[in-house]
């Protein structure tokens, strides 16, 4: 049995300008998604749970309160045999088959993955990316190949997936050729600057994550992003972004990273055209920046409050998932 396990993400900084080329600010987290292997070569076996034939693949879901779903595929055509979720097992399908684009010979064997989910699906931490991560790490492919042929998105959440701190993060889209590595040349787009920071705010106490209850279609807020500001010169809000991603580093104190978020959430709401999510909040005390996709996903507050009154005032507005900075970040 092979075991993976890939980190969720948080996009603190250079959402939605990251897909231009903007620097970015991403943290990886202690909540994640592993994945367990198992190989059938000759003869079925048993397993703790059922028969596998040689000539099956069977794959189980878990999220944290339990089976998500399960799919049963021919391994040689990837055809659905069987499942309890439609939706999901064709969409599983479709990445299924883009691994094998990748690697002809991934699907030879009978085959049983199992993955669990350290969070619920609906908070977009990246239940898809570290998904993609870790099929490609089993199957050997360059990540953000599979990424490209499946979910598209800049790839800051596939960097986050085997990331051991917070990383800088940017796609850069002319590499001279001798800087591209060898392994990387066959990515047919973007390619991806990871850099890994020292990240360790002294006024972390201080800092929480909100879940705003509405899962955000990353798929959906890309191309709606790109379609809206192509014709767009973006150039100088790219710069700002960057400068703050750099900055935020090296801030000592609440105040000023709260006056950094501050001035990104201005410059991404003129970008996308909708208000930041402080509006949503105005007796709040404190500083709020939304993380990611707009509207629904997590949010970050920088605030003097402790976390009683945190939690006191979101469950007030509704929102009940909060956590703090140190709980979740790696």
């Amino acid at each position: 049995m092979n075991y993976y396990t890939a980190n969720g993400k948080f996009l603190l900084t250079g959402e939605y300008l990251v897909l231009k080329g903007a620097l970015a600010l991403a943290l990886p987290l202690k909540l994640g998604q592993s994945m367990t292997v198992e190989t059938f070569p000759e003869t079925s076996q048993k397993t703790n749970h059922e028969t596998f034939q040689e000539t099956s693949l069977q794959w189980d879901a878990y999220k944290p309160d339990g089976p998500w779903f399960s799919v049963t595929l021919n391994p040689t055509t990837l055809e659905i045999v069987n499942c309890d979720d439609a939706a999901k097992a064709e969409r599983l399908t479709q990445i299924l088959k883009a691994v094998k684009q990748l690697n002809p010979t991934a699907f030879e064997d009978g085959l049983h993955f199992e993955t669990h989910l350290d969070f619920d699906p609906e908070w977009g931490l990246g239940s898809s990316s570290t998904l993609i991560a870790n099929l490609a790490q089993w199957a050997k492919a360059n990540p953000y190949e599979l990424l490209r042929l499946t979910f598209g998105g800049s790839g800051y959440d596939i960097a986050c997936a085997t990331a051991e701190q917070p990383i800088f993060y940017q796609v850069i889209t002319e590499v001279p050729e001798p800087a591209v590595p060898e392994a990387d040349r066959r990515v047919e787009g973007p390619t991806p600057m990871v850099e890994p920071i020292d990240f360790n705010p002294s006024f972390a106490d201080h800092l929480f994550f909100i879940y705003q209850g509405q899962k955000q279609s990353s798929s959906r807020e890309v191309k709606a992003f790109l379609e809206k500001t192509n014709p767009i010169d973006l150039q100088k809000d790219i710069t700002a972004v960057s400068w703050i991603s750099r900055a935020v580093p090296q801030c000592q104190n609440l105040d000023d990273f709260g006056l950094l978020m501050q001035c990104h959430e201005r410059i991404i709401s003129r970008c996308i055209g909708q208000e930041p999510v402080q509006k949503c909040f105005p007796d709040f005390e404190g500083t709020l920046k939304s993380l990611g996709a707009w509207g629904g996903d997590f949010i970050l507050a920088a605030t003097e409050w402790d976390e009683s009154q945190v939690k006191a005032y979101f469950k007030g507005k509704g929102l009940e998932v909060v956590f703090g900075y140190k709980e979740m970040v790696l």
